[in-house]
């Protein structure tokens, strides 16, 4: 028998199905003997959130190999290069896989965790902490994915700096709605078991099953992607119930989020405290964090400058550093703009093949940003998204941010295309909802009113979506095919 703190709790539900912390424990250990006597070198999850993820996760965790969870979207052909880049791996999937996974070495998700129920597996030995944990493939928006190496020493650094474990009450529930082949999936799982926390999985994000689901089962936390809480306020707008009176706290990441939408979100979940969690894949998960208190304390100012912060991702966890540098690696003065570069233990920079860190174990984010004097961080976007007008930098979520402060607009991307004048000259593509009014002239205008003719867009597109990937983030470059091409 597992004794465990959490022994009565319930640790996840997904699909109906639920585990118990000591269930969960029990299989994981299950699972790490079987990959052990295996012999795997790594283990891959090809499904979407189920309780096998974290048995899966943790038995690999166990047996000192990596889990590599991959997106169960992709194409055959995509995936099954994925796959074939870890030769004898073992290979968690959905039952509906594109592709052979017959064998020993491999499972669907329902039979893998049920093989593992009452094996009685001992815990397995400690592993080494410089082992690689998880391997995750980038979202490749501004070039092609590579293999992020998050090594448990990464992992636990985040875990500690942001999480107190065990301080969970009984009644905490967190819906996770994020894929597993997402850092946000991989951070959400961990941190809400170590704090001992349930979890409930939403398979696929809906905004009405999203709030039902948040009413039905008293959810207290919630983590979502931009897009999906632009759909969840979309649909508040019309509706004439708009309470969710469990929900204490709802942090969004994994892409920008636009102010405005942010705006109207805090206006309808007045008494829900907002957290905006900053990081990327190659930082094990979160370095900055914009708290209840400080998105309050932004929304309701009237000093200008505290009232910007509203758009930042607040400042850095304790034990990370941050310094903004011009392209040729200086150093620039606070509060300008440039290049993010970071510094900490749960820095990983690294990817299958070497790492990125420099000498003094600095990992240039490619994100462009600048820091206030009160340490506020606010990301510009990434630095291959500047757009150079007539030799002004022009970042594209300034011009995106006053688009979607439009009524009617739900969705803008601008971008910058070939120009024999000016280097580059704007454009934007913009999703409407239904019964829009503005027109193309008229959005320009209020471009033109709020910033200034330069950062005005030429032409302005209705487009019936963008091309996004599956957390969120806007892929430029299709965008700008897609213009160059004509239309989308």
């Amino acid at each position: 028998m597992v004794h465990s703190g959490y022994a009565g709790r319930t640790a996840l539900t997904a699909g109906g199905t639920s585990i118990g912390y000591t269930d969960l424990a029990e299989r994981s250990w299950g699972a790490s003997a079987r990959f052990t006597e295996l012999d795997v070198p790594a283990v891959v999850y090809v499904g979407s959130n189920h309780a096998a993820f974290p048995v899966a996760l943790f038995g690999a965790a166990g047996a000192g190999v990596p889990f590599i969870p991959l997106s169960y979207r992709l194409g055959t052909e995509q995936l099954a290069a994925r796959i074939e880049a870890h030769p004898g791996a073992f290979i968690v999937h959905a039952d509906d896989l594109p592709i052979g996974t017959e064998g020993s070495r491999s499972s669907p998700l329902q039979p893998f965790l049920d093989s593992l129920a009452g094996v009685g597996a001992d815990p397995p030995p400690a592993q080494d902490a410089d082992l690689p944990c998880v391997l995750l493939y980038t979202s490749g928006t501004t070039a092609a994915p590579k293999a992020a190496v998050l090594r448990h020493r990464h992992l636990m650094s985040y875990l500690l700096g942001t999480v107190e474990f065990a301080s969970a009450d009984e009644d905490e529930v967190s819906l996770v709605s994020v894929p597993p082949y997402h850092i946000a999936g991989v951070a959400n799982l961990l941190s809400n078991l170590y704090a001992g926390r349930r979890i409930i999985y939403l398979d696929r994000f809906d905004p009405e099953a999203w709030l039902d689901t948040v009413r039905r089962q008293s959810v207290t936390q919630a983590m979502v992607i931009p897009t999906m809480l632009a759909r969840v306020v979309d649909h508040l707008q019309g509706a004439d119930d708009s309470r969710t009176p469990s929900l204490r706290s709802l942090s969004y990441g994994g892409a920008r989020m636009p102010t405005p939408v942010l705006r109207r979100a805090m206006e309808l979940f007045r008494t829900t405290g907002f957290v905006n969690a900053y990081g990327l894949t190659e930082t094990s998960s979160t370095i900055a964090l914009l708290g209840p208190d400080e998105h309050r304390a932004a929304f309701d100012s009237e000093d200008p400058a505290e009232r910007a912060r509203l758009g930042s991702v607040g400042r850095l966890l304790p034990g990370i550093e941050a310094e903004v540098r011009n392209d040729d690696g200086t150093p620039v003065p606070g509060g300008q703009s440039g290049l993010l570069h970071l510094r900490g233990e749960q820095i990983s920079g690294e990817y299958a093949g070497g790492t990125l860190l420099d000498a003094e174990g600095w990992f240039s984010s490619r994100d462009r940003g600048r820091i206030d004097e009160a340490g506020y961080l606010f990301i510009e976007g990434r630095a291959d998204d500047t757009i150079i007008r007539g030799g002004e930098n022009i970042a594209p979520a300034e011009i995106e941010d006053v688009l979607l402060s439009c009524e009617g607009i739900v969705d803008a991307a601008v971008v910058g295309l070939p120009d024999d004048e000016w280097g580059q000259r704007l454009v934007a593509a913009v999703v409407a909802g239904e019964g829009r009014s503005m027109s193309a002239e008229e959005l320009k205008g209020v471009v033109r009113d709020r910033l200034r003719s330069s950062k005005t867009p030429e032409t302005i597109e209705f487009w019936p979506e963008l091309p996004r990937t599956d957390t969120g983030k806007l892929l430029r470059r299709q965008v700008v095919a897609q213009l160059t091409d004509d239309r989308p």
